[in-house]
């Protein structure tokens, strides 16, 4: 499955646009990693817990998207955008992570 931003694939022509494929992945934040991690931000550096969380949604993300279009019989998924969100307060935090693109078969 070729995965790409752009809206075509170099020497490749387009045969079928298949529609819109996309992957969603929601995942609680923990609260002592929040509170270490705001630690971190006061006396500077990274934060690798919450680093490995978001690689771990993009991955989700991206593997459901990758799947729906296989199941459409794809060959490629272009346009792909990822989109981060932050959602609820406090204990009921949540990030959500969106990969969407155009599913197609190529010629």
């Amino acid at each position: 499955m070729i995965l790409t931003t752009t809206d075509s694939v170099d020497g490749r022509r387009i045969k079928e646009y298949l529609g819109i494929v996309t992957g969603e992945a929601v995942l609680g934040t923990n609260i002592f990693r929040d509170f270490f991690a705001g630690i971190r931000d006061i006396v500077g550096g990274r934060s690798g817990s919450y680093e490995k969380e978001l690689r771990n949604a993009k991955e989700t993300a991206i593997t459901e998207m990758v799947d729906e279009a296989k199941n459409k019989g794809a060959d490629a998924i272009l346009g792909i955008d990822l989109d981060y969100e932050h959602i609820g307060t406090g204990e009921r935090s949540m990030l959500m992570v969106t990969a969407s693109g155009t599913a197609v078969k190529l010629g």
